[in-house]
């Protein structure tokens, strides 16, 4: 019976990122859908229309690199299934670069709605060079058997990377209050979204670190 429930409560985490993941990866799913039909060009998805291979890669790899990812977090199962850990890792460092480098060239090359203000695409810049940052930095510390830093920095990537899904939530207390927020409240609303990940990631980080002896900092 504890080991049943102890196997229960270790999906707990996978199972809330992949609700996390949720909206935004039905949002998206819409968006490359609708992009298949040829849409009636509105003002909201001129840019995605004229330009539609940015926003799909991002779509699937934001997809694919948040739910995959989910499953990196269940600890019992990740050390049962090593290879399964390794050829994920092999999908998700790809996936994560591309999520992270298309958000930069939409942010940089799309034209900018009037929402939009410059702060918010100046954080989105921010945290998208961030995530490919920790995420190239956590696949150097694997090449060098560097097993601690490894999963720090891909927990503080995966953390950005879901900045959306956080988004979703800091958003809608706004707009059932207020109504959609102007330009301003909306960049910091956002911003919210990535602080609350990497403040939960760091406390992870730091969580495990604290349970882990010194002389396994090398794997």
């Amino acid at each position: 019976m504890s080991v049943n429930r102890s196997g229960r409560r270790e999906w707990l985490i996978p199972t809330g990122l992949i609700l996390l993941a949720l909206v935004p990866v039905v949002a998206g799913a819409i968006r490359v859908a609708d992009l298949s039909t040829g849409p009636v060009v509105t003002p909201d998805n001129a840019r995605f229309v004229h330009d539609p291979l940015p926003v799909v890669v991002h779509a699937v790899a934001a997809s694919l690199y948040c739910l995959l990812g989910a499953f990196q977090f269940a600890p019992g199962f990740r050390r049962r299934h090593l290879r399964w850990h390794r050829a994920a890792g092999r999908v998700l460092v790809p996936a994560g670069l591309l999520t992270g480098l298309s958000g930069i060239w939409m942010s940089l090359f799309y034209p900018l709605l009037p929402i939009d203000g410059e702060l918010l695409i100046g954080l989105r810049i921010s945290f998208g060079s961030a995530m490919v940052v920790c995420i190239v930095l956590g696949f150097v510390a694997i090449l060098r058997r560097d097993i601690t830093r490894h999963r720090a920095w891909m927990i503080r990537g995966y953390a950005i990377g879901q900045g959306a899904g956080t988004q979703f939530l800091t958003h809608l207390p706004w707009m059932l209050v207020s109504g959609p927020p102007d330009e301003l409240p909306r960049a910091l609303l956002h911003a919210a979204g990535w602080l609350i990940n990497i403040a939960v990631a760091e406390w992870i980080i730091r969580a495990g670190s604290a349970r882990r002896p010194a002389s396994t900092a090398g794997g």
